[in-house]
């Protein structure tokens, strides 16, 4: 027997509602619950609004859906960590990030696709489907890391 025969009538329901539907920002979160930034669809993409000057998008990190000892946190609990958050991704940047040589002698900072730390509440909070982003200056940029799991969240 396949596996879509073992499906129930609902199971194959969602499963349809799953493929019509539309990409959202959400759907960058793998199924553990981590940020997986080679899921942001290309439509989302380019809904994300583009900074202006020398603002930069950033995708606040949401954490895992387990603690380490394995217990589920609840997704309220999950979206205040993000909300309060201090690391996130680099979506898109404005056209004058870093352009200041006087400010910014050597050079960027960051780049599209960097994690990186921002103070906690630091930049603009913008609620779009799917999640929230936040707009930042470029100096609002604290440090780059290489995986948002080696910042404590909780």
């Amino acid at each position: 027997m396949s596996e879509t025969e073992t499906l129930t009538t609902l199971e194959k329901k969602w499963n349809e509602e799953k493929e019509e539907k539309e990409p959202e920002l959400g759907d960058i979160y793998a199924d553990s619950g981590v940020l997986d930034p080679k899921a942001l669809h290309e439509k989302v993409r380019e809904r994300v609004p583009q900074p202006t000057g020398w603002r930069i998008t950033v995708l606040p990190y949401m954490g895992r859906e387990k603690s380490k000892g394995g217990i589920a946190l609840p997704e309220q609990t999950r979206q205040l960590n993000q909300l309060t958050t201090s690391c996130g991704y680099v979506l898109k940047m404005g056209d004058l990030a870093y352009a200041d040589q006087s400010k910014f002698p050597k050079g960027p900072w960051c780049k599209e696709g960097d994690w990186v730390v921002f103070a906690r509440y630091g930049g603009s909070r913008l609620n779009i489907d799917g999640g929230e982003i936040r707009v930042l200056n470029d100096d609002e940029i604290l440090a780059v890391v290489n995986d948002p799991e080696d910042i404590l969240h909780m």
